[in-house]
């Protein structure tokens, strides 16, 4: 397992199992997102990416937030942000928030899990809900404050947050930028499950291994880019793709290897992730 250096603005840990553990870590702001932590997140989250050996990717935050939002600067720092905003009216958004738009997630090769282990708001809430799949720790708060700060729905908001609970909750919370735990967003479809805070990173651990262990890294990625194309397809053209790609995955080894052990009744052994599929 590697660690990163504790003052680094990103902590990365790769387990044994193949889960690598990719840690927002400014706690004393609840990890709000700001300049110094762009170029370290989009480092960590490549070095999973290209690592062979890594098959699931978790994303969390240390201390008592996951992603605060954006980080405005201190308490009391009001002037220097309306300096900063001024300044900003003729930037692009990479200039702002990084290189990379938050979507950025949703076409890596690799599932990403988020582990949301607090406050969860603005950026934070987009990034979160672009994980292929969200635990978040009981009591955990989230907003999409966005209206509340006078901006509109940024990063890809709009797009993804009515395809997760419906039109209906998403203009709630859009229009109203209010405040929900983790409960309420578990019963809105937001995450998978509530998890007692000191258990979550071992309850995510688990389920991410689980896909590590028994799941082929070639299935994975073929499966996480089927689900966010057919988001623009209709029916005809996903079920056609969907054809001309299970021709393509009938030769792999990975098929053979998922019923032979099935058969055998064991953990596959499927191949790691190539370079690029073929």
């Amino acid at each position: 397992m590697s660690v990163a250096d504790s003052d680094d603005a990103v902590l990365y840990e790769a387990t044994d199992s193949g889960v690598a553990i990719v840690t927002l870590n400014r706690p004393e702001r609840l990890n709000a997102w700001g300049p110094d932590m762009a170029p370290a997140f989009y480092a960590a989250i490549d070095r999973a990416e290209g690592d062979p050996a890594i098959r699931v990717i978790v994303l969390t935050g240390r201390g008592r937030g996951f992603c605060a939002g954006a980080y405005l600067g201190a308490s009391g720092s009001s002037p220097a942000v309306g300096e900063s905003l001024e300044q900003a009216g003729g930037k692009t958004v990479a200039d702002l928030v990084g290189e990379r738009p938050p979507h950025f997630l949703t076409e890596l090769r690799k599932p990403v899990i988020a582990a949301i282990n607090g406050a969860c708001v603005g950026i934070g809430l987009t990034q979160a809900l672009l994980c292929d799949i969200r635990f978040a720790a009981a009591g955990a708060k989230f907003g999409a404050v966005f209206s509340r700060r006078g901006l509109i729905a940024e990063f890809g908001i709009s797009w993804i947050l009515p395809r997760l609970t419906g039109w209906g909750v998403a203009m709630d919370l859009l229009l109203s930028g209010r405040t929900f735990l983790a409960e309420e967003a578990a019963e809105l479809g937001l995450v998978k499950e509530v998890v007692a805070p000191e258990n979550l990173m071992a309850r995510v651990l688990e389920y991410a291994e689980d896909i590590a262990q028994n799941c082929s890294p070639v299935a994975l990625s073929v499966i996480k880019r089927q689900a966010y194309a057919d988001t623009s397809r209709d029916m005809k053209t996903a079920a056609a793709d969907a054809e001309a790609l299970m021709w393509e995955a009938l030769p792999r080894p990975d098929v053979i290897e998922g019923i032979v052990s099935f058969l055998e009744k064991r953990h596959p052994q499927f191949p790691p992730l190539p370079t690029s599929e073929t």
